[in-house]
């Protein structure tokens, strides 16, 4: 039987949430040895197991700042990962969203497990005394899930205005980072749409020049001697392509704790890439969340990809004969496992 191919998809920060609370305890299983090695490392440094954060009912001010977050996605993708029948799908390539990326090294070999957790617990707690900047999100389709161009240009215009960057590049949604006095400028002057703007609690600017000092303690304190080949292509936040034969770790390296860090993260490039060069049957996403599937599809739209041009084509789709598949769906879980 031919082996499907598939491109994996790891989620971003502020995947788990109360909805999601308890996915280790459902399907941490497939990676229990690693969850156990992580968390004899957090009980050694007095934080919370993350088997304990995910049995606790969830509250923001515990799972949501980053030391916390971090390694509970990572953990949940990592046993999402481990839980796919590789006797009917082929991984082609991964890639992810933000944060993501850090686990999308993981998942590829780039990094091994023990150096994964060391540099995602290490990204996440860096703003431990306070965050830096903030975030908020815009959405910039219409209906049928097509970017309306002129609001795209009317929302670049009142960010440059702001003082403030593009985050990230998220399908029919701009993430927008900037320090707090330029998002309540923006939370006052974009035209209310639905529930947008809306600023993401416990998120830092990330993706923007804010974080040039993360970045160089980032640099100064991982070595690029964690780093390796992958073993399974990766695609980055620009859409460039790491394939197992010619990367350069060192480049690697400085792109992950560098530009990764400080510049915007081209999400919706990334899934193009992967989708043109990689000609997969299907995107997988990996959980705990959910909420990346609407700026995938969005992704899917603007690129006709696999004759997807609109929302409710879309959404059949996603109903009968799924070319997404969200792991933390369980009914969609079921065709991978």
């Amino acid at each position: 039987m031919d082996k499907e191919r598939i491109v994996i998809i790891c989620p971003g920060r502020g995947t788990y949430t109360r909805e999601t609370s308890g996915y280790l305890k459902s399907f941490g299983g497939a990676a229990q040895s690693q969850i156990d090695w992580m968390d004899s490392q957090r009980k050694n440094k007095g934080l919370s197991t993350l088997y304990e954060l995910d049995s606790a009912p969830f509250k923001a001010k515990v799972h949501m700042p980053g030391e916390h977050a971090s390694p509970l996605i990572y953990a949940c993708s990592l046993a999402d990962f481990h839980s796919i029948d590789r006797d009917k799908y082929d991984i082609v390539a991964i890639t992810g969203n933000s944060m993501g990326w850090y686990i999308a090294l993981a998942l590829s070999g780039a990094l091994t497990h023990e150096n994964a957790y060391t540099l995602i617990h290490t990204m996440g707690s860096m703003m431990k005394g306070g965050i830096i900047g903030g975030q908020i999100i815009y959405s910039i389709v219409d209906d049928n899930w097509h970017v309306d161009e002129a609001k795209k240009e009317m929302v670049l215009s009142e960010i440059e205005k702001s003082g403030a960057y593009v985050s990230i590049f998220l399908g029919g949604y701009l993430v927008i980072g900037g320090e707090q006095d330029s998002l309540d400028f923006l939370l006052k002057s974009l035209p209310t749409d639905d529930k947008y703007p809306f600023q993401l609690p416990f998120h830092a600017a990330f993706h923007t020049p804010l974080l040039d000092g993360i970045s160089a303690k980032a640099l100064s304190d991982l070595p690029s001697s964690l780093f390796q080949k992958p073993s399974i292509p990766l695609v980055d936040g620009r859409g460039k392509i790491w394939s197992p034969f010619s990367t350069n770790k060192e480049n690697l390296h400085r792109y992950t704790l560098g530009h990764q860090v400080t510049h915007a993260y081209d999400f919706s490039n990334s899934i193009k890439v992967a989708m043109k060069e990689f000609c997969p049957d299907k995107l997988v996403l990996l959980g705990p969340g959910i909420t990346l599937g609407g700026s995938i599809g969005q992704i899917m739209i603007q690129n006709n990809w696999l004759d997807v041009n609109s929302k409710k084509e879309f959404s059949e789709r996603q109903k009968n004969n799924p070319n997404l598949i969200s792991m933390g769906m369980e009914n969609q879980r079921d065709l991978l496992c």
